[in-house]
């Protein structure tokens, strides 16, 4: 039988290890990293109940289940057809792509990486000596968008694309055409893609994920997609994530990767993804209903509270990516509403240069907290 989960309800997290909320004194709502105020899943919360019934926690591998249960799942959800043996699994996505511009590239090749852009792919680049190239999406009524020329232009230079899909923090999205220009670019340049797609369960308006090694046999041979049940069951703690690698050479050459810095994966994450992809559909379904109402409401507020501020609505993700230049706010946004207001949230400057008039506000949680959030704005506002 399945059990409901009441999303409204605030769980209090301080003084349970949580990064969230161990960042700021107690006096500060925290609305920053990307991990929801929700419960995980009765279904996995049972699952590693039940596995802690054996008592031995050695080292752990994917078992044959769990291989066929990813199998299943992107043939059913993002209708791809993958074999158990291209699945590499990983204590996480950004591990995963370290691993991948490691193994793949030499120093002082080009990455590509579209801003604004989590901080964690605008770094990667420099920790290999590789160099960083942006190629910036624009902000329009209809949503963020590609130049396409200059994408291609900067592409020509590069010999990987880490693309990010869906996209963090603008929550864009891409549509098939898109992918299908990007993919044909790639293979005109015989660029590599490192394709983050760690969100890829989290959209809205009956939008469908597309990943991008899906979209033609080049793509796929050329391909590395990382992806993890992690962001959308909310169980990131658990450091359990994958690669889809269907190019053997090349997961081959990536499994090498790992010189003595990745090792196995943890043994209950690999149970509780098992019992998410297998057991959560119904607890997945009504959290994109709960924080899909939450985007529209923030969206609402903002538009209501903050006129000045500009906010294009997420396609993906539960990351809202403000707009607050027009506020004039010194030193930064992140800044004057921390100080002021006792809200925490990700500073822009972190997305890349010239984003320091954004913030980053983090929607997946609970009604209550997400209101708080807004009247501590305001009040920062008013002072």
């Amino acid at each position: 039988m399945t059990r409901m989960v009441n999303f409204d309800i605030v769980h209090e997290r301080r003084g349970t290890g949580s990064s969230k909320w161990s960042k700021y004194p107690g006096d500060v709502l925290p609305m920053w990293v990307a991990d929801m105020d929700f419960p995980a899943a009765p279904e996995i919360v049972e699952a590693i109940r039940n596995r802690l019934e054996h008592p031995l926690l050695g080292y752990g591998v994917a078992r044959d289940e769990l291989r066929a249960q990813i199998v299943a799942d992107m043939q059913e959800k993002f209708n791809w057809t993958i074999l158990p043996e291209e699945i590499v699994f990983l204590p996480g996505v950004e591990p995963g792509f370290n691993m991948a511009l490691k193994a793949m590239l030499q120093p002082g090749d080009g990455v590509l990486v579209q801003t604004p852009v989590y901080r964690p792919i605008l770094n990667a680049p420099a920790h290999w000596g590789l160099k960083r190239i942006e190629a910036p999406l624009t902000a329009t009524d209809a949503g963020y968008v590609m130049d396409r020329d200059a994408f291609a232009g900067k592409l020509a230079q590069s010999k990987a694309l880490l693309l990010c899909n869906p996209q963090n923090p603008t929550g864009k999205v891409f549509t098939r055409e898109e992918l299908t220009d990007i993919a044909a670019l790639c293979r005109r340049n015989d660029t590599l893609i490192i394709s983050d797609e760690i969100h890829c369960e989290l959209l809205f308006d009956g939008r469908h994920h597309i990943p991008i090694a899906s979209i033609s046999d080049d793509a796929a041979e050329r391909t590395i997609t990382l992806m993890a049940a992690s962001k959308t069951y909310n169980i990131a703690g658990l450091k359990t994530a994958f690669a889809i690698i269907k190019n053997k050479a090349m997961r081959e050459t990536f499994a090498q990767s790992r010189l003595g810095m990745v090792d196995s994966v943890n043994i209950l994450g690999l149970e509780a993804t098992l019992a998410a992809l297998s057991s959560a559909g119904k607890w997945k379904t009504d959290m994109l209903s709960y924080i899909a109402a939450n985007r529209d409401h923030l969206s609402a507020e903002i538009a209501r509270r903050f006129p000045a501020i500009r906010l294009i609505k997420a396609e993906g993700t539960f990351l809202a990516w403000l707009d607050c230049t027009a506020l004039g706010l010194s030193p930064d946004p992140q800044t004057h509403f921390l100080n002021q207001g006792k809200v925490g949230f990700s500073a822009g400057s972190e997305f890349g240069d010239g984003y320091g008039n954004f913030i980053r506000f983090n929607f997946g949680c609970p009604r209550q907290l997400l209101d708080d959030a807004l009247e501590r704005m305001e009040q920062a506002l008013e002072g």
